[in-house]
């Protein structure tokens, strides 16, 4: 019965390039929205708090519905479910440009405009949530064990670069005002779905009739999900608190600590492209991946007890990205290589579901840390990547 979907995948073989433009092409978009949340917000009257919650609940619901869409791509089809989400990023993106250009006009008030943000933002999260689950199981449909990790990183390198041409992208069309750089990168999850209705292949759905579809504490997905929610939950903390970082350590003012913050931002989706590139041209396991990365990753984040200067701070970044885009393609690839084909597709949506609960958590957790002084976030996140490195493997067939 398993054999069915290989003979299909062979039988339709399918391009990389498509999935990896609509990849970086919606986290263009929804990057887009991070640069420009905060400006938005000074204008509209909303609090730091209430601007932090419109980019909390799309990690929320990416963590509620990342295997609900995996599953829904074993049972209907990889191509209906993935068009489906990524033209549903494309109308919720366009609701919300309308929502917020309307706020920025009206100036309806700061209840109606948190509502708005939160309930638009909120939309196209749960729609992208299935971009990265979805895709993930294609390429675990399509590539044979050996080559996943490297098409792991490939997918992430593009979303990697999303992450720096969105913001920088926003920063350019924000001269003609706030509404511009959304109208603007909403065009992307249109081109995106228009590439992927003529790329993807057309085949039946994964899953046979009566399969079991597999729990999401299935002792074969402890290790991959426990690293995607470090992973993300590391993530979640230097972003949310780097500008403090500059702020407090390193005693600059607004302006400059915001300066420094974006660079560092920018330097982590360089180092991460690099890094992922450099992955997809070595043949190495995921689980020593996975060793490797959350060594380097370790380093980098417990450096920042030492820093004292713009400039180390962004090497801190730098190394820890670079660390950590050896680890984004393993435990992707670690968790497929664990499972049977019929279960790519919710095995996905669970990997989806522990980087959800660890963006979740991470803001959260590390502003309260933070208050005990401003490298304790940055050694909490050391220390569990560490344990994740050094986290012993079972020998696994495939892994």
């Amino acid at each position: 019965m398993s054999a069915a979907p290989g003979a299909a995948a062979a039988a339709r073989p399918f391009g990389l390039r498509p999935l990896l433009f609509a990849s970086m092409a919606c986290t263009m978009a929804m990057m887009a929205f991070v640069a420009v949340v905060g400006p938005v917000s000074r204008v509209l009257g909303l609090q730091p708090w209430q601007a932090g919650l419109t980019v909390t609940v799309s990690g929320a619901l990416w963590m509620l519905l990342a295997r609900v869409w995996g599953a829904a791509s074993d049972r209907r089809g990889r191509r209906p479910v993935l068009l489906f989400g990524v033209g549903g990023v494309c109308l919720a993106y366009l609701f919300m440009c309308l929502a917020i250009d309307a706020a920025l006009r009206t100036l309806p008030g700061v209840l109606w405009s948190f509502l708005a943000l939160v309930l638009t933002r909120g939309a196209v999260g749960a729609f992208y949530a299935a971009i990265p689950a979805v895709g993930q199981a294609l390429i675990a449909d399509h590539e044979p064990p050996q080559r996943r990790a490297a098409a792991m990183a490939a997918l992430g390198s593009a979303s990697a670069l999303g992450l720096v041409l969105g913001p920088a992208a926003a920063a350019w069309l924000a001269r003609y005002g706030l509404s511009a750089p959304l109208y603007g990168m909403a065009l992307l999850p249109l081109l995106a779905w228009l590439v992927l209705w003529r790329a993807l292949p057309h085949e039946p759905p994964r899953a046979a009739t009566g399969l079991p579809t597999i729990h999401i504490a299935d002792a074969r997905l402890r290790r991959p999900m426990a690293v995607a929610f470090v992973a993300m939950f590391a993530v979640g903390i230097a972003q949310i608190t780097v500008g403090f970082f500059a702020l407090d350590r390193l005693g600059l003012d607004a302006a400059a600590a915001a300066r420094v913050a974006g660079i560092a931002l920018t330097l982590v989706g360089v180092a991460l492209v690099l890094s992922q590139l450099l992955v997809r041209r070595l043949a190495l396991t995921p689980a020593r991946m996975i060793r490797i990365g959350g060594l380097v990753a370790a380093c980098g984040f417990g450096a920042a007890l030492w820093v004292d200067s713009a400039a180390s701070l962004w090497a801190c970044y730098f190394v820890s990205a670079a660390g950590m885009g050896w680890i984004f393609p393993a435990f992707s690839a670690l968790a497929a290589n664990s499972v049977q084909p019929h279960e790519q597709g919710t095995t996905a949506g669970s990997i989806g579901a522990a980087q959800g609960l660890g963006m979740v958590c991470g803001p959260f957790i590390g502003t309260l840390l933070y208050a005990a002084g401003p490298a304790v976030p940055y050694l909490l996140v050391a220390a569990m990547l560490l344990l994740m490195a050094l986290w012993p493997a079972k020998r696994r067939r495939l892994a």
